[in-house]
């Protein structure tokens, strides 16, 4: 099972440092965002990166960037680490520490254009603003449901269906709970997908 983490955090933080990073980087922008007038504050995260679906905000692109390391709250912070901690290794191994990256912030990204997109078409009157790692960690997973579906040998049968009742649930509750950017999270799954495809074929891996 890839999705069970064995190591110490000794091993962990030396087999997967770009996760370590990553979850890194979204706590210390968390504790910013605190110490400048909260995470919940919304003129606070529009000022630090946040996606705003009208507006001049709007046309910024670094916000797409941005929006994947600030998060509304401690519970968001929480959820999206863990997401990341025990789900997310194995694809840092497998890939190599810059395709995963380039995976995770290049999914992020389209996954917060996306959202963005969706959300703005049509008579706006009051913006939305969105912020969070979902969309790359949806990346993450579109990655793994490439590797499920066309590489069935680099994942055994039980991580396969941990990842399948891992979609659904996410999915479901994409819709289900309020505040939610759901076309960020279908936007990361999709773009996880197919950038992972195309990075195994022009990204091959010596001895591979």
């Amino acid at each position: 099972m890839i999705f069970i983490r064995y190591e110490k955090w000794k091993s962990y933080l030396r087999y997967y440092p770009v996760t370590c990073l990553l979850i890194l980087a979204n706590v210390v922008m968390f504790i910013v965002l605190s110490l400048n007038g909260g995470s919940t504050n919304l003129q606070t995260l529009v000022k630090f990166g946040a996606t705003v679906n009208v507006g001049p905000e709007k046309e910024e692109l670094w916000r797409y960037a941005a929006a994947m390391f600030l998060h509304n709250g401690f519970a968001h912070l929480f959820f999206n680490c863990f997401a990341l901690l025990v789900f997310a290794p194995p694809l840092e191994r497998l890939m190599g520490w810059w395709r995963y990256v380039l995976l995770y912030l290049a999914g992020g990204f389209l996954a917060n254009l996306l959202g963005v997109a969706i959300s703005g078409r049509g008579v706006v009157e009051i913006g939305i603003v969105s912020v969070g790692a979902s969309g790359a960690i949806y990346a993450i997973y579109g990655a793994f449901l490439y590797i499920a579906l066309l590489q069935r040998t680099l994942m055994d049968e039980g991580s396969r269906k941990t990842l399948y009742g891992l979609l659904v649930m996410g999915i479901i509750m994409s819709f289900a709970t309020p505040h939610v950017d759901y076309m960020a999270h279908i936007g990361g799954l999709i773009a996880g997908f197919f950038i992972y495809g195309l990075m195994i074929r022009v990204f091959k891996r010596k001895g591979r």
